[in-house]
């Protein structure tokens, strides 16, 4: 693993000790920025311009009290989301991303609306390596059985985070996917079954064959039934987790985008040599995820790196985001062998590409 630091070089001892205010204080600004973006206070300064508005003026219009607009954006001041500038709040840098940045606000819902009443039990979900946080939730063992019967707003939220971070990378890999001319593709992890709709439409020869849960896997056939290409592709409900039950074989590419970082080293290690037996002569396995050690900048790293919480709190209690040399040593252990690496695809993935170790690969 080389070298990583995300502190300022030669940072002085003054400058962490506020660094490490923010942090004790985090949860409180989160929840006050989250408010005023939610509420209309950002939009309203972003209105104003440069000149602002006071207290006054934002309580004339009866929308918040005095006290809420100070509370809020006194702590939104601290956060550089807004500045005082001659007794007026004005809109900074920051506020606008919060306003205008589609991730940023992702990423806000997520932890707002999934996962933050979860956190609070993250201490007890690492010790027993068990999503103890999801009870917030609902009842299910893993967060995977309950995503269809997730509640208003946290389903939105959750399916709009998993959905940005892989949406934006699926134009970039479909010829990747068909670099061999493969006949018969397996999306292992299908959930709504997006990647095998983008599939099936930019090939026409291609059968899909869909492996995931019942659950996810009813809402798949739905789509897959409303663009009409129901009949091209074989549902395969499959609780991965057991161990015992096999992939159906012969499959020329096998697919997971997003997926093994669900689960825990040992559980992927059965994965991936099941994938492995499942593979055709010559077949192929493709993965593409979310590695934090192979960004190119640091937001994506931050972004990743702290979403592991939310496995361990929330999901699954014993997965996380991985290093994709934590892939290349399970797969090669499955018998296979890492024939080529692509990063930067979308805002941030990176793809490996697999053959079994006896065959010759492309």
């Amino acid at each position: 693993m080389q070298d990583k630091s995300f502190s300022p070089p030669r940072q002085s001892a003054f400058a962490a000790r506020y660094e490490a205010q923010k942090i004790a204080f985090g949860p409180v600004v989160f929840q006050c920025v989250r408010y005023a973006w939610k509420r209309g206070m950002l939009q309203a300064l972003a209105d104003a311009g440069g000149a602002g508005l006071s207290v006054e003026q934002m309580a004339a219009g009866g929308q918040w009290s005095e006290y809420a607009l100070k509370v809020v954006l006194e702590t939104c001041l601290s956060a550089g989301v807004v500045s005082l500038e001659k007794g007026c709040y004005v809109l900074d840098k920051a506020g606008f991303c919060v306003l205008t940045d589609r991730i940023t606000q992702i990423n806000i819902d997520f932890n707002h609306d999934v996962c933050y009443q979860g956190l609070f039990d993250l201490d007890r979900s690492l010790d027993a390596q068990q999503p103890l946080g999801l009870k917030a939730l609902g009842e299910w063992p893993t967060l995977y059985q309950g995503l269809s019967q997730l509640s208003e707003p946290t389903k939105t939220s959750w399916f709009a985070f998993d959905h940005y971070y892989s949406d934006t990378s699926f134009p970039d890999i479909l010829p990747d996917v068909f670099a061999t001319a493969p006949r018969k593709v397996m999306d292992i992890g299908a959930n709504t079954g997006k990647f095998s709709l983008a599939t099936l439409a930019y090939n026409a020869d291609v059968h899909m064959h869909l492996v995931d849960l019942p659950r996810q896997l009813e809402v798949a056939e739905q789509n897959l039934q409303a663009a009409g290409v129901r009949e091209r592709a074989s549902l395969h409900p499959i609780d991965l987790l057991d161990d015992a039950h096999p992939l159906p074989a012969g499959m020329d590419v096998i697919w997971m985008s997003q997926f093994l970082s669900c689960f825990s080293e040992a559980a992927i290690a059965s994965i991936l040599r099941r994938a492995t037996e499942a593979l055709s002569e010559r077949g192929q396995l493709i993965i593409m995820d979310t590695f934090w050690d192979r960004q190119q900048y640091d937001i994506a790293a931050y972004c990743l790196i702290n979403t592991s919480p939310y496995f361990t709190a929330m999901a699954s209690g014993n997965s996380k985001i991985y290093q994709a040399a934590d892939y290349v040593r399970l797969a090669e252990a499955a018998g296979l062998r890492l024939l080529t690496t692509r990063d930067n695809i979308g805002y941030c993935h990176s793809l490996l590409r697999f053959t079994r170790a006896g065959d010759a690969g492309v």
